[in-house]
């Protein structure tokens, strides 16, 4: 059995005071939610008012990226290790922004998972489609690519600590979600990818996130789905009694 998480991606939003006041208001309204999991993963610059106000609370925190090298001359990034000594148990990898944005590719997916693994966190693996590659009905193609390139390098103890998050491209921040039936055909194939790779313990033991404009109405009907475990949520999980609403559905 799976135990459900329900992530949130804060992005480029909020500063550390309105940090700590979110975690006020969401704390009490998440505290009753059990049998699930619940990370939160703000910017580099709000971990640490993040971990602070998430003390003895059941929500863990995460952060949105890192470098694969433990220290040296890297002007502007972080590594595993000061990500993991500032409180935090969580990283967010190969999100499609960082793929679209900042260069991110499979390799380095890889040698970035590989290094929050060796740095002692949970990495919350990104894979998805964009709009065009479905429309040309390549889904499974990319699908395929991704896990190759930037999951089946790992060793399966290393894979073991893994979750992945899989986020049609074309459903983040458009207000378009997967339906429910998309999203499960998109899951059923990974967990087919990872059996067929690590074998059949690994692939049903596997948490497999969505991820696409995950709002309040509509995480009951995806959480319904065989296949989904959980949610990477954007822009609801932002508003304490938005994501509050998610984590409780």
């Amino acid at each position: 059995m799976r135990t459900p998480l329900l992530a949130g991606n804060w992005k480029m939003y909020k500063t550390a005071g309105e940090t700590t006041q979110f975690f006020e208001k969401f704390v009490p309204l998440a505290a009753s939610a059990a049998g699930r999991d619940i990370v939160i993963s703000p910017a580099f610059v709000n971990l640490a008012a993040a971990v602070a106000a998430a003390q003895g609370t059941r929500i863990e925190i995460g952060a949105q990226n890192l470098h694969w090298v433990k220290e040296g001359a890297f002007t502007g990034e972080i590594s595993g290790a000061m990500i993991k000594a500032i409180g935090c148990q969580w990283v967010i990898i190969g999100h499609s922004e960082r793929r679209q944005y900042f260069g991110e590719t499979d390799q380095t997916v890889l040698k970035r998972t590989a290094a929050a693994i060796e740095a002692g966190l949970k990495p919350i693996v990104c894979v998805g489609e964009k709009l065009e590659v479905r429309e040309a009905g390549k889904t499974e193609e990319l699908l395929v690519s991704q896990f190759e390139g930037g999951l089946a390098g790992l060793t399966p103890e290393q894979f073991a600590q893994v979750t992945i998050a899989y986020e049609p491209v074309w459903a983040i921040g458009t207000g378009r979600t997967a339906t429910p039936e998309i999203a499960e055909d998109a899951h059923r194939l990974i967990r087919g990818l990872i059996a067929a790779k690590f074998g059949p313990g690994p692939a049903a033991g596997t948490r497999i996130l969505y991820g696409g404009s995950v709002k309040p109405d509509n995480t009951a009907k995806l959480m319904a789905q065989e296949d989904i475990d959980g949610a990477l949520v954007g822009g609801a999980s932002l508003d304490p009694a938005s994501f509050a609403a998610i984590v409780n559905f």
